[in-house]
């Protein structure tokens, strides 16, 4: 089981199967056409003290006193709460062949691409990589599952966070593993004149994506700055091996069904619970590019 504490995988899977006990028995039809709500687990409400952070004060110095120039977000599970869609849309993709992936382990390995997440399962399974058409026909019930969920909303929060950023003339990229074709789109509809074009690392930029350092590696080339003035966004494991490893200070904000310690053991150098804390902490470190 990789990085996953197993009594809480099956408490959480034993929690899945009595809420969801339809889904092994849908035909291969049925599966290329569902349109099942995915199962989003119920958040607490956030209060006024959700807001504040805790960070300890050498982590606080060492913050303080970089020369922030650029910022780089994660984007499923940092700008949009589309996690809960993908999660579920994998286990039902990856179920239908036979193959066991829990939600809770589809955060886990958010960040890769979609070949390297197969291959990832089959090592694990059988030892070796999936092959081309297998690959290519789990992508595609996977996609069609996804593409009948409702459009994934803005992470609570992010807008208030980008336009700040963008105020102080830091530069802003997105590192993500999608391979959306339609994404420059995408972000240009929620987020206007936030992002431009050629800031924007995918799949399809990188050989080795997340945990790999390459996708952060790229970015600091395209913002032309040294690891030590950035900060990479993330909300899972592999992307925040993947920032540490490009020697990035890496900040993990949980804004899904992983523990605090899911992203501390991964690497993270802060742990925040929800994007009102990181807005608080910018504000506080007051970031300008100089």
């Amino acid at each position: 089981m990789h990085a996953l504490d197993e009594a809480g995988y099956s408490h959480y899977n034993r929690q899945y199967k009595q809420r969801l006990p339809t889904i092994l028995s849908l035909s291969a039809i049925d599966w290329a056409v569902c349109r099942i709500k995915p199962l989003i687990l119920p958040r607490k409400k956030k209060t006024k003290e959700a807001f504040m952070y805790n960070i300890d004060t050498p982590t606080l110095t060492t913050l303080k006193n970089k020369n922030i120039k650029a910022i780089f977000f994660d984007m499923d599970g940092i700008l949009f709460d589309s996690m809960p869609y993908h999660a579920e849309a994998w286990h039902k993709a990856l179920l239908h062949f036979g193959l066991e992936f829990s939600p809770y382990e589809a955060y886990l390995h958010e960040g890769r691409t979609a070949d390297s997440t197969i291959d990832a399962i089959y090592n694990r399974l059988y030892g070796h990589d999936a092959d081309r058409t297998t690959k290519d026909e789990i992508y595609a019930l996977k996609s069609s599952i996804f593409g009948g969920y409702p459009a994934p909303k803005p992470i609570e929060g992010i807008a208030e966070v980008l336009q700040w950023v963008k105020e102080q003339n830091i530069h802003l990229l997105v590192v993500t593993g999608s391979a959306q074709v339609s994404l420059f789109e995408k972000l240009q509809e929620y987020f206007p004149a936030i992002f431009e074009r050629n800031h924007i690392v995918s799949a399809f930029e990188v050989k080795h994506g997340k945990p790999h350092p390459e996708p952060y590696l790229t970015a600091l080339k395209i913002a032309g700055v040294d690891a030590e003035e950035a900060l990479v966004i993330e909300n899972a494991p592999l992307g925040i091996r993947s920032g540490r490893a490009a020697g990035i200070f890496t900040i993990g904000i949980n804004t899904g069904i992983l523990t605090r310690d899911d992203l501390k053991e991964a690497g993270a150098n802060l742990v925040l619970d929800n994007m009102q804390q990181f807005r608080e902490l910018l504000k506080d470190l007051n970031f300008v590019h100089r």
